[in-house]
């Protein structure tokens, strides 16, 4: 779900003998560790809150009722980013209600003994030229600004280097493709794939957001069929080049090569960076904005202006849009009370799943819409490690720490941004994307259960790390992102809510409407929303 971050200790010599010892120490470890060593639990808010639409509890009647001009529903970054849009165009009687005690959705943050660190998002790409909308905001707040025509960033929130590295083989390596041989198999099929790319990126268009860049049949035909079966059919069959390109799809969309569409496969290199092989010209990969909180320094940026128009703990159950506007109930779960709220407009900044049951009467194509999406859970471990980690021969610890072969997404370091010259204590944040039907055991299982997968998949490559645990706090994602699975992009009920006017008086902004979750969908779709209910708002 986002970038990783890592303190950069100095390296230590560490011999095979050394390695050995460390390793039965650790294993020694496992077996002893318990309450008395490292404690945890389950942080963010309870999912039973967001369960309580989906079980349809019954509610008594409103306690008060109130009104205002606009309704948001849901502060998630295409909530906020609505909220923004509809202040700058004058219209500040707005109130924006959130299921979480705090704004951001997946972009929320946490802090473990004192330290801030993500619970979901935590890094953001330099915006390309067809996301104006978050350049010109990322240059309100600061981030960007402009000099003599060029853009320039603040570089003091540009990931520092090393960035990214990958376990292999018993050592670390600089990035996160696996090293191949000069002339070797491995080598010719990540240049075939180079090409790949390359070609879809000329012939076809890509873009983020993904509306800009056209749809055209043979972008339907790459969204029919799994990026596997693609790969498959160009004959992409190395196994180096195969991980990785899973791991990427995993990493961006909760699910692996075999369950996105070749569009996302291709979308996520396309849109952006490219496929740029070892030994290639093309450079480096883009840079990145990081915070040891992750996207929740943005989420903090977006939500300050609102103040107290900004609502958390408020469960929407009842959606009514009527032709004279629009009715909202909700569960306020502070004031343990119904409120009914009134409006002339609302934005839905829901996901489809939740507007759909929320809805009085949705419409067709909205149930439509929600019926084919599918959503990863995920499970974030943040974890406090009382000193550093022993390392492991190679490339020196990075933004993104990442193991070949894991069934995980590798960790970030919270201290990684400090460039503190001695390395200490720490927050890691762990990712792992849960397929569909992991869903009910994210939920049902103790934290104890979970907590040991993570520690299990780290541990095979930081032995000494369970020894060095003093606490592990967890945020579950029962419906993290919508999976790009073939056909969602080009569904026509998705692209009838993309295009507005399905139902009166509603706007709709959310990134389940391109079928994704990313940053720049979320926020670009918000603030069109945004604009489009303030110009409804005035007779335009």
């Amino acid at each position: 779900m986002g970038t990783r971050t890592s303190v950069k200790p100095g390296r230590i010599g560490f011999t095979r003998r050394a390695f050995v010892a460390a390793a039965a120490a650790g294993a020694a470890a496992c077996s002893r560790v318990g309450q008395s060593t490292w404690d945890g639990g389950w942080v963010g808010d309870a999912p039973l809150r967001g369960h309580r639409l989906r079980d349809a509890m019954a509610l008594p009647a409103p306690a008060v009722q109130r009104r205002c001009d606009v309704i948001v529903a849901g502060a998630g970054i295409a909530g906020l980013a609505a909220a923004r849009a509809l202040m700058q165009q004058g219209v500040s009687d707005i109130v924006v209600f959130e299921l979480h005690d705090e704004a951001g959705g997946n972009s929320r943050g946490h802090r473990l003994a004192g330290v801030p660190c993500p619970l979901g998002a935590h890094y953001l790409p330099l915006p390309g030229s067809q996301a104006h909308e978050v350049a010109a905001w990322l240059e309100e707040i600061g981030l960007l600004r402009q000099e003599f025509g060029r853009t320039v960033t603040d570089e003091r929130h540009l990931c520092h280097s090393p960035q990214e590295r990958l376990f292999f083989e018993g050592a670390w390596h600089e990035g996160l493709l696996p090293p191949a041989d000069p002339g070797s198999h491995t080598q010719a099929q990540y240049l075939r794939f180079a090409q790949r790319v390359a070609e879809a990126q000329r012939e076809l268009g890509f873009a983020l957001p993904s509306q800009r860049a056209g749809w055209t049949p043979a972008h339907a035909a790459l969204d029919a069929r799994t990026f596997a079966e693609w790969l498959d059919t160009e004959r992409l069959d190395d196994a180096r080049l195969r991980w990785y390109l899973d791991y990427a799809c995993r990493d961006d969309y909760g699910a692996g090569s075999d369950t996105v569409s070749a569009w996302a496969g291709l979308h996520y290199f396309a849109s952006r960076h490219g496929f740029h092989p070892p030994g290639s010209d093309e450079g480096e990969r883009d840079a990145v904005l990081t915070w040891p909180e992750g996207n929740a320094w943005l989420v903090a940026r977006l939500a300050q202006p609102l103040g107290d128009r900004l609502q958390g703990g408020c469960v929407v159950s009842r959606i009514v849009a009527e032709r004279h506007g629009v009715q909202i109930d909700l569960w306020n779960e502070r004031e343990q009370r119904v409120e009914r709220w009134r409006a002339d407009r609302a934005v839905c900044a829901l996901p489809l799943f939740v507007a759909a049951r929320a809805l009085e009467s949705p419409p067709e194509v909205l149930r439509e819409a929600a019926a084919v999406a599918r959503h990863a859970p995920w499970l974030v471990a943040n974890l406090h490690l009382d000193r550093p980690l022993l390392d492991r021969p190679g490339a020196a610890p990075s933004w993104d720490n990442v193991a070949y072969g894991s069934s995980g997404l590798g960790y970030v370091d919270a201290q990684h941004q400090s460039l503190s010259p001695v390395p200490g204590a720490t927050v890691l944040t762990a990712y792992r994307a849960l397929s569909v039907d992991q869903r009910a055991a994210l939920l049902g299982r103790p934290w104890r259960d979970w907590a040991r997968v993570i520690l299990d998949d780290l541990s095979t490559v930081h032995p000494d790390l369970p020894q060095k645990l003093r606490r592990i706090d967890m945020a579950r994602h029962g419906h993290a992102m919508s999976i790009p699975v073939p056909g969602l992009r080009a569904h026509p009920a998705l692209q009838a809510l993309r295009d507005g006017g399905v139902t009166p008086r509603l706007h709709w902004a959310h990134a389940d409407l391109a079928g994704y979750s990313v940053f720049e969908e979320a926020f670009t779709s918000g603030d069109a929303a945004g604009r489009d209910a303030a110009r409804a708002l005035r007779g335009h």
